[in-house]
């Protein structure tokens, strides 16, 4: 299943400006587990809520790459075991995507897409960096029912996911869904449905306390 979607290529995965010289490298993991789409799942967290930044966003596991990282792979590997305890022996890496910058933070990130070929349990290793760990169902995310866009204050518009209690936005937002493009998994949604950002997280964490 993962391996199939490593194989067919990055023809844009969003669009993002031009990374300045200085801006540092980072890789985050997109890490798929199971055989096929109706077992498989992604990994993802939510960012603790009292970080200075991205304070309570989910995204996928990752950060900046190291001196003694073994490139974007080696980071990617090492911050999901740190932030998630899972073990990498179980995780066969197998493509890095094309670096996308990210303004507000300064990072220029490389997606590094793997298959969890054999999970190992996770949660949230460090409360003080992490709030929640989760692994996502593919039907859950490709449902129309669970997709529409947000609108953040500053005028941006993109896809997002609510799923489990997660709002799944922005940065990572905008990877889901070229994942589930790129995948051949994606099915029809309403794109017209804009929703404030604020509005959208608040009925994403409510859902959960139903």
């Amino acid at each position: 299943m993962a391996e199939e979607v490593g194989r067919a290529g990055v023809p844009e995965l969003t669009r993002t400006p031009v990374a300045p010289e200085d801006a540092r490298a980072a890789a985050v993991l997109m890490l798929l587990a199971g055989t096929g789409f109706d077992d498989g799942d992604v990994l993802l967290l939510e960012r603790a809520a009292t970080l200075r930044s991205h304070s309570g966003q989910v995204a996928f596991p990752g950060g900046a790459v190291d001196p003694g990282d073994d490139g974007p792979v080696g980071a990617a590997l090492r911050e999901a075991q740190e932030e998630t305890g899972l073990d990498p022996a179980g995780v066969d890496p197998l493509v890095v995507l094309p670096e996308l910058f990210l303004p507000p933070s300064g990072f220029r990130v490389r997606p590094v897409l793997a298959h969890w070929r054999e999970p190992s349990p996770v949660e949230a290793v460090d409360l003080a960096e992490s709030a929640r760990v989760a692994r996502v169902g593919l039907r859950e995310l490709v449902d129309p029912a669970n997709r529409f866009r947000v609108r953040h204050s500053s005028g941006f518009v993109g896809p997002a996911f609510s799923v489990d209690g997660l709002l799944v936005w922005g940065f990572t937002g905008g990877l889901v869904a070229s994942l589930l493009r790129m995948a051949g998994w994606d099915q029809p949604w309403d794109t017209r449905d804009v929703r404030d950002l604020d509005a959208a997280v608040a009925s994403a964490r409510g859902s959960v306390d139903r």
